[in-house]
């Protein structure tokens, strides 16, 4: 079953070798994180969902970066996200609009009660983004901000922001 997720502007495509094609079509998408997931899926499909997702704008049906998670559900059924925009995408509002469907999703799985994120401390845009999805920032240590958000403060509906 083929993990996707839909909205006004984008397709989310969790990583599979389904998608190795796609990947191997793009010269921006050579990405070690996400080749590496693909060869730990092939070995354990439990991952599949919890490891990166393509992002693709719908009108133009071209990748334009990637979103997921940095492995399952941890013992706290928390889970890490990062994210990333090709350069050409930026500043259109994606990262924010994926980051809330993918965090929706997640919430709605079983076992996940939190999202963790973190980002340098002076990414501004990225930032940004983890505000405009109702993150609380938890503190920062290393030039790195930590976020967080549990399933209490979740995001109900990620399309009406």
């Amino acid at each position: 079953m083929e993990l996707i997720l839909y909205t006004d502007r984008l397709i989310l495509a969790a990583c599979s070798s389904q998608l190795s094609p796609l990947l191997q079509n793009d010269p921006h998408l050579d990405l070690p994180h996400i080749q590496g997931h693909l060869i730990k899926l092939d070995k354990e499909p439990s991952l599949y969902g919890w490891g990166p997702w393509l992002i693709l704008h719908r009108e133009h049906e071209q990748v334009i970066g990637d979103i997921g998670f940095k492995g399952q559900p941890d013992h706290l059924s928390s889970v890490e996200v990062g994210y990333g925009i090709l350069p050409h995408s930026r500043e259109k509002g994606y990262a924010t609009e994926s980051l809330k469907i993918l965090m929706h999703w997640a919430f709605h799985q079983k076992n996940v009660q939190s999202i963790k994120a973190e980002c340098r401390h002076d990414n501004r845009a990225s930032i940004r983004v983890l505000e405009k999805v109702d993150m609380i920032r938890t503190g920062e240590e290393h030039q790195m901000v930590h976020w967080f958000l549990n399933s209490k403060e979740r995001i109900k509906n990620p399309i009406d922001r």
